[in-house]
């Protein structure tokens, strides 16, 4: 069931990802924090894997040489942003420029509320 829900997180960071523009660490690092009980040098180090070509290769290396990286993990959730940013993408063009700042600016506050007031 966990496979399911690490490939359905790597869709909907994807999704966000092509919709507002943004990394994936914005939207999967508190998921795998809050959702999947990582600690935050695991979501981190396993965020960073699934950015991996080429982006984030020898920070997640680093990450991974210390215990910190789920590569399974990340393969799961690679798959899901995969599909998910080109359904983001294609999404935000039919969102006006006010709009989709609009949507941004609403799903950042929620997640700095999150971080900040979560446990």
């Amino acid at each position: 069931m966990n496979q399911l829900l690490y490939v359905i997180l790597g869709l909907g960071a994807g999704l966000c990802g092509g919709l507002f523009g943004i990394g994936g660490g914005s939207i999967m690092i508190p998921i795998l924090v809050y959702i999947f009980g990582f600690s935050q040098h695991q979501a981190q180090g396993t965020t960073l894997a699934v950015m991996v070509p080429p982006i984030g290769l020898l920070a997640a290396w680093r990450y991974w040489k210390s215990g910190n990286a789920k590569l399974s993990v990340a393969a799961l959730i690679c798959a899901g942003f995969f599909v998910g940013g080109l359904i983001g993408a294609h999404l935000a063009q039919s969102v006006s420029e006010p709009l989709l700042k609009k949507f941004f600016g609403v799903f950042l506050l929620i997640v700095s509320l999150q971080m900040m007031l979560g446990k």
